[in-house]
């Protein structure tokens, strides 16, 4: 085998073809192994919602829903995703002009304010108030931990949870 054709086999080796669900649809695409799903979802799929921070998995703030599961799409590849479901913050509504009710809770209580961590704390929130299990300010706290937000002081995150969670049918604690 000459050096042109075992650059061919490498460059074979290093890539993949992945087939998953985005935010409802199919998608498949070839993308190297290396490639992080944080990278394939902003860079392929143009997913920007998807906020790189650390890089580290310390951060939170490129969290998705994996098959309802938060994950730090920064520690996972691309190809470690063939066959599940992704979900990021443009899943939530169909209308471009109209808020989830997850969305209006962070607007109305005033959960946001730069907005690097919003998206990743709106599907944390999501997968929070799914089970429908009353939570107290401090558990929600301690659910919503592993996102780190610079600019809110994390109360109105919480009071945006616990309003998302009245809007969706679900119980407060205390109520």
């Amino acid at each position: 085998m000459t050096a042109t054709e075992h650059r061919a086999v490498a460059a074979d080796a290093a890539n993949r073809t992945i087939t998953l669900r985005v935010n409802g649809r199919e998608v498949s695409r070839t993308v190297e192994t290396r490639t992080t799903l944080a990278d394939f979802l902003r860079d392929d799929l143009d997913l920007v919602s998807v906020h790189l921070g650390c890089e580290h998995g310390v951060c939170g703030c490129c969290t998705i829903l994996l098959d309802g599961e938060s994950v730090r799409s920064c520690l996972m590849l691309a190809v470690q995703a063939r066959g599940h479901e992704i979900e990021t913050v443009e899943s939530l509504s169909a209308d471009q002009n109209a808020l989830h009710p997850i969305q209006e809770a962070f607007a109305e209580e005033q959960g946001l304010q730069c907005g690097f961590c919003t998206p990743a704390m709106v599907l944390r929130c999501k997968e929070i108030i799914e089970d429908g299990k009353a939570r107290t300010d401090d558990e929600v706290r301690h659910e919503i931990s592993g996102i780190l937000c610079r600019c809110t002081g994390y109360q109105n995150i919480v009071n945006a949870v616990q309003n998302a969670s009245r809007k969706l049918g679900g119980k407060e604690a205390g109520a």
